[in-house]
C-alpha cells in the first residue's frame, strides 16, 4: 500500500480527535499532515487559544520529521542531552506531548499534532485521533 494519507482519511483522523476533545471538554486546535508535513486537514474547536494554531501544526510536523510521538522527544531535548536545541531546528520543532505519528502496515503516512489543553489533554487527544486511523 502506498504512503499516502487521504483527504479523507485526514478528515477521518481529525473528526476522531474533535469528538475526544468534547468528551473531555477542552477545545482544541488540531492539525494532521501527510508524510512529508504538508497540512491535510484542520480544526479549530470554538474557544480553542490562537496560539495553539501553530503550535498544533508544528507538533504534527515534528512527529512526522523525527518518527516518533513528540512526547517521546522531551527527555532527549533538556540541558545536556543527546538532542538539546532541537527545538531550533527545521523551522521550529516542539518536543512536548501531543503530535503522533500516523502508521499503516508499519508505515508513517503523517502525523496528527493537538494543542491548546494540559499536554496529558493534548496526548489523550492526539492519540485518540490517531486510532482513527485504523478504523
Amino acid at each position: 500500500m502506498s504512503a499516502s494519507l487521504t483527504y479523507d482519511t485526514a478528515r477521518r483522523v481529525l473528526e476522531a480527535g474533535v469528538a475526544r476533545a468534547q468528551e473531555i471538554g477542552q477545545p482544541m486546535n488540531i492539525a494532521v499532515v501527510d508524510d512529508g508535513g504538508h497540512l491535510v486537514a484542520f480544526g479549530r474547536m470554538d474557544g480553542a487559544i490562537k496560539a495553539s494554531i501553530d503550535i498544533s501544526t508544528r507538533k504534527a510536523v515534528t512527529s512526522v520529521l523525527m518518527a516518533a510521538p513528540t512526547a517521546d522527544l522531551t527527555p532527549l531535548v533538556q540541558p545536556g542531552a543527546e538532542l538539546y536545541g532541537l527545538e531550533q531546528t527545521a523551522g521550529g520543532m516542539v518536543a512536548f506531548g501531543g503530535g503522533v505519528p500516523l502508521v499503516r502496515d508499519g508505515e508513517i503516512v503523517g502525523a496528527v499534532g493537538v494543542s491548546a489543553g494540559s499536554v496529558e489533554q493534548d496526548v489523550t487527544v492526539a492519540t485518540a485521533a490517531a486510532a482513527a486511523l485504523e478504523g
